[in-house]
């Protein structure tokens, strides 16, 4: 198990619990040792705009201005990037982001892995540090609103419609 967990560290050199899932799905990412790479999560708010530009073009997303981008990561109550080093190399490979009061409610923004690195658990794990990282804080009520392609992937990890059937409701200018 020592080896796994080596896989997943946060920024402050602690390492996170992974599931046999997680797991499973990083052995694909290399499994000899000088074709490796290492998966890892950072809650540093440095992060390279026009990395995390292409990052959200390899997906499709409709590009935002940089100076909004910054200012939303700026003004999030957490973000989670996750990066894949190999050799000397890292790189940007998911992301994501959540706004809170500081007391009881934040919503995820912005999550997202590259599309080389869907299929592989990457995006559970992710959303699971996410949600650890809201739970260490005290929030207990986690919203995140879903394109419908990616609902049952977000009801796998204990996502679910409002049980009250509250509908949300949203103003946009004309």
């Amino acid at each position: 198990m020592g080896f796994w967990k080596s896989w997943f560290t946060s920024d402050s050199a602690a390492t996170a619990r992974t599931t046999p899932m997680e797991e499973k799905a990083l052995e694909v990412l290399g499994d000899r040792a000088e074709n490796a790479s290492r998966i890892f999560f950072s809650t540093d708010r440095e992060i390279d705009l026009y990395e995390l530009e292409e990052l959200c073009d390899a997906v499709g997303w409709a590009r935002r201005p940089l100076r909004k981008v910054k200012k939303a990561i700026e003004h999030s109550f957490l973000v989670v990037s996750m990066w894949e080093q190999r050799g000397e190399r890292r790189r940007l490979i998911g992301f994501s982001r959540a706004t809170s009061d500081h007391a009881f409610n934040a919503t995820i923004w912005d999550v997202v892995i590259h599309p080389n690195f869907q299929g592989k658990g990457l995006g559970k794990a992710l959303m699971r540090h996410m949600i650890k990282k809201l739970r260490n804080e005290d929030i207990s009520n986690i919203t995140l609103f879903a394109d419908p392609h990616v609902v049952d992937f977000y009801r796998t990890l204990g996502f679910m419609p409002d049980p009250e059937g509250i509908k949300g409701m949203f103003w946009y200018p004309d």
